[in-house]
């Protein structure tokens, strides 16, 4: 069963949306399955985060989950047929002899409203057999499903379609910077209701590792492999992004370890997310073959111009 969101951003009921925000983000990023390599434990908290923020993160869900009418996990509530109106009208009959909301406005019909929703079981079969007083009408239950998406895809957003059972297929639109562990609902697209409206289809994505991108946030990251010459040189280098290769200046005398900003070819802007960044680490490669005339000036030039670089 899911936690309550709250709890797990360690948030107020009350907090504000930018509150919520940066408490996922920092939240997230020490749980970050690329920081934590092989820990479940962290990799189970980054989802668990995912989950929160997927409900709290949404202003409509957040209402809704307010209000009782969704779960932590955001599967619809059965609501209670005591929580208000006729129901408090047939509690008052027991104590002030006015049943039903009194007898100038009882109907029929309000028998079966009551006692439809009273027995209606887990499933959504009407009470008594289906008969009951005025039958009643019951949601079809939500179905949970699991959908591998490529990392670039829930960077930028696609289209996929999920084999079901029974040579079944769904149509799924992986919104642009969907994360981890985050859950798309297909309304109506789970078990038929029996009278009532069908439940609704809970899609867990799971995104696929890449092998030259890491995410932190809405930004992006990776390693650059340059040569000794575009280190001490400089030179114009294409370097990768999720959208698309572009240019990037080395300047000259790069350090390894060396961070460069490529503005906005994170994840896209969002509703009220900025596009992130992508940042790239440079990393000084010498050639495979070891190169002896490289060799004999490397120390001949160290030996006439000594510096520490752990100094």
């Amino acid at each position: 069963m899911a936690k309550d969101p709250y709890d797990v951003l360690g948030v107020k009921r009350d907090a504000s949306d930018s509150e919520i925000q940066k408490a996922f983000r920092r939240l997230a990023k020490k749980s970050h399955p690329d920081l934590n390599p092989g820990d479940k434990k962290a990799e189970d908290r980054f989802k668990e985060l995912n989950a929160a923020y997927d409900i709290l993160g949404d202003a409509g869900k957040r209402a809704r989950f307010d209000r009782g009418e969704i779960d932590a996990g955001g599967a619809e509530i059965r609501q209670n047929p005591f929580a208000g109106g006729r129901a408090r009208g047939f509690q008052g009959g027991f104590q002030g002899g006015r049943g039903f909301g009194g007898a100038e406005n009882f109907a029929f019909d309000d028998i079966g409203d009551l006692f439809g929703g009273m027995f209606r079981n887990a499933r959504g079969g009407a009470g008594f057999g289906g008969g009951g007083f005025g039958g009643g009408t019951g949601q079809g239950e939500d179905t949970r499903f699991t959908l591998e998406v490529d990392f670039i895809d829930a960077i930028t957003g696609a289209k996929k379609r999920l084999n079901l059972p029974g040579a079944k297929s769904l149509d799924v639109n992986i919104p642009a910077g969907i994360g981890d562990g985050q859950t798309i609902r297909l309304k109506g697209q789970g078990n038929p209701g029996q009278g009532g409206p069908a439940g609704d289809a809970l899609i867990e994505v799971k995104v696929k590792p890449h092998p030259l991108f890491r995410r932190d946030g809405n930004d992006i990251h990776m390693d650059l492999a340059i040569s000794l010459s575009e280190a001490a040189n400089g030179g114009k280098v294409e370097v990768p992004t999720v959208h698309g290769p572009v240019t990037l200046n080395i300047p000259a005398w790069s350090n390894a370890g060396t961070r460069m900003r490529l503005k906005g070819k994170g994840v896209p802007a969002g509703k009220k997310d900025p596009a992130g960044d992508q940042y790239v680490t440079l990393k000084i490669v010498l050639p495979k073959t070891p190169d002896a005339e490289l060799q004999e000036f490397a120390r001949s030039w160290g030996a006439r111009k000594p510096y520490d670089p752990r100094g």
